[in-house]
C-alpha cells in the first residue's frame, strides 16, 4: 500500500536535477538540485543532498555543516508562551537599553549550536520591557525574532506565481517591474491556453515566455520574438519544463518581420550574418591563440626547436588541421540548425493565423505591436504591457488610426495587502506603488477596399411631419 502511495506521489517529490525554489520569509531563490555542491542561501552555505525524495513545501533545518535535515511539526511552542502582559505600550521607551545581551553573546549562542527558539526565549527573558508590552506587542515582537534568526528553509516547486514574485522582490529592473498580478492579467486578456499559436515579444528574462508555456502545458506553439543576437530564457530555465515543452518553442528575429511582411525573406540564403562572422572569428582565435603561446619564448628556445626534428613540426600541424577542421565542423553544425530553426518559425509565421500575441518590453511598443498584429487572425486578442502609459496611449492612437481592432482598453492595476487577524486586520503600511499599464484589444477583418479612416455615408435626417394647426 505504501509503495502505491509512493508512485501517485512520485512527480510531487523531489529529485536530483529538479529546479527549485528556496524560501525563507519574502525571499525567494531558484537553483538546481545537485548533489554535493553548496548553494549559498540568505549568506548561509547550504547543501540540497537531503532534500532529495522528500515532498516539495517541505520546512527543512540547516544543521552544522550546511547540511539540510527535515523539521519536526510541534503543536505547541512553549518556549515562547507568555504569561504575563501588560495594559498599554504608553510608558515603554525604545532607547535600546533594554536588551541586556549583546551582539557578541547572540553570535556566542549560535556558535554553540543553540536553536532559534531557544535564542528567542533568552531575549526574551533579557529583555526589561517585555512583559510590560501588550499581548499584541508581544506576538509582534516574538515574530519579529523569528524572522531574524530562523535557520530554516522551505523547497517549493516552481511556478509562474512564485517565479515572478521572486524576480520582483530580487531584480524588478529584470522584468521591467512587471507585478505578479499583472502578469496574471496578461494571460487572462490574451487569452493563454493550450493547442493555441502565440506570439510573444518581452524583454523580461524569460518570465512572460514561461509563464505562457507553463500555462499552454506542453500543448500548441510559442514562436518568441527576440531583438539581439539570440532569445535570453533566463526565467525559462527557471522552471525546470520537460523537455517536450520546448518542442512547442519556436524562435525568430525581430530585424527580419519587415522582410518576412514583405516576402524577401530567404531562409536558405548562405551569405554570412553579423552572428556567423562572430563564430568564425572567435573559432580562428581558438584555433591561433596556441600557435602564439607556442610562439612566445627566449631565442635560445627558438633555435633548439629550428634544430630539432620535422616530425614533431608536421605533428603539431597536422593537430592544428584537425582542430580547425572541427571547429569549422561544430560552426557549420550551428548555423544550419540556426537556419532550421529560422525557416521552421517563417513558416508559422507566413500563415498569419496566430490566436494571440502578447508583449512586454522595455522598448517602445509602438512599432513592434504594428508588425506584429498583422499576424493575427480576425477576432484574436493582443495584450501590451508597459511600464509606462504614454507609450501606451500612442499605441492605443495608432490603432484607432488605422483601424482593425476593436475592444481597445487601456488599464492599470492596483494591489494591496492585508493583515488578517484577530481585532488587528489592516492594510499593511508598505505596498507597491504601481504594477504598469496594459492596452489589450481584440483584431477584426477589414474592409481592404476601403482605406482606413474612409468617410462612412450618412443616413439622411428623417423628416420631421408636418403638425397641422387645429382650427377653434
Amino acid at each position: 500500500m505504501a509503495h502505491n502511495e509512493d508512485d501517485n506521489d512520485y512527480e510531487y517529490r523531489i529529485k536530483e536535477g529538479d529546479h527549485i525554489v528556496l524560501k525563507r520569509g519574502d525571499v525567494y531563490k531558484a537553483v538546481q538540485v545537485q548533489r554535493k555542491k553548496k548553494v549559498i542561501f540568505e549568506k548561509q552555505w547550504i547543501f540540497l543532498d537531503n532534500v532529495v525524495g522528500h515532498l516539495y513545501s517541505t520546512t527543512f533545518e540547516i544543521a552544522s555543516g550546511g547540511t539540510l535535515q527535515p523539521k519536526e511539526d510541534k503543536e505547541t511552542e512553549s518556549s515562547t508562551d507568555v504569561k504575563v502582559a501588560g495594559t498599554d505600550n504608553r510608558n515603554i521607551v525604545d532607547d535600546g537599553k533594554s536588551q541586556k545581551l549583546t551582539r557578541d553573546d547572540i553570535e556566542t549562542m549560535k556558535e554553540q549550536g543553540l536553536k532559534n527558539e531557544e535564542i528567542i526565549k533568552q531575549l526574551i527573558d533579557n529583555s526589561s520591557t517585555f512583559n510590560n508590552k501588550t499581548g499584541y506587542a508581544q506576538d509582534k515582537y516574538i515574530k519579529k525574532k523569528r524572522k531574524k534568526y530562523e535557520n530554516t528553509v522551505t523547497i517549493l516547486k516552481p511556478t509562474c506565481r512564485i517565479i515572478a514574485m521572486m524576480y520582483h522582490g530580487r531584480e524588478p529592473g529584470k522584468i521591467c517591474h512587471l507585478r505578479y498580478d499583472t502578469l496574471a492579467q496578461m494571460l487572462t486578456l490574451g487569452n493563454i491556453h493550450a493547442g493555441s499559436k502565440v506570439l510573444v515579444f518581452e524583454t523580461c528574462a524569460g518570465l512572460v515566455l514561461g509563464a505562457i508555456m507553463e500555462r499552454m502545458g506542453g500543448y500548441g506553439s510559442v514562436i518568441q520574438m527576440y531583438p539581439g543576437g539570440g532569445p535570453v530564457r533566463a526565467g525559462v530555465d527557471c522552471f525546470g519544463f520537460p523537455a517536450h515543452f520546448h518542442d512547442m518553442l519556436h524562435e525568430f528575429p525581430i530585424c527580419h518581420v519587415n522582410a518576412l511582411l514583405a516576402g524577401t525573406l530567404d531562409t536558405s540564403a548562405k551569405d554570412p550574418t553579423t552572428e556567423e562572422k562572430q563564430l568564425r572569428v572567435a573559432a580562428e582565435e581558438e584555433v591561433n591563440q596556441p600557435e602564439a603561446e607556442q610562439q612566445e619564448g627566449s631565442p635560445e628556445e627558438s633555435m633548439e626547436t629550428d634544430t630539432g626534428n620535422d616530425e614533431g613540426q608536421d605533428q603539431e600541424k597536422l593537430e592544428k588541421d584537425k582542430r580547425k577542421e572541427e571547429k569549422a565542423q561544430e560552426r557549420k553544425v550551428k548555423l544550419e540548425e540556426k537556419r532550421r530553426k529560422l525557416a521552421a518559425a517563417a513558416a508559422l509565421l507566413e500563415a498569419r493565423n496566430a490566436d494571440g500575441l502578447v508583449i512586454a518590453s522595455q522598448f517602445h511598443p509602438c512599432s513592434v505591436l504594428l508588425g506584429l498584429i498583422k499576424f493575427l487572425s480576425p477576432s484574436r486578442p493582443f495584450v501590451v504591457y508597459s511600464q509606462y502609459k504614454e507609450t501606451l496611449i500612442e499605441c492605443y492612437t495608432k490603432l484607432k488610426e488605422q483601424g482593425g481592432t476593436v475592444n481597445l482598453m487601456l488599464t492599470d492595476t492596483w494591489l494591496r495587502h492585508y493583515q488578517v487577524l484577530p481585532d488587528r486586520t489592516h492594510p499593511l503600511l508598505l505596498m507597491s506603488g504601481g504594477g504598469g499599464y496594459l492596452l489589450s484589444g481584440t483584431t477584426v477583418a477589414t474592409d481592404h477596399s476601403k482605406p482606413a479612416g474612409y468617410p462612412q455615408a450618412e443616413e439622411p435626417a428623417p423628416k420631421r411631419q408636418k403638425v397641422k394647426d387645429s382650427e377653434g
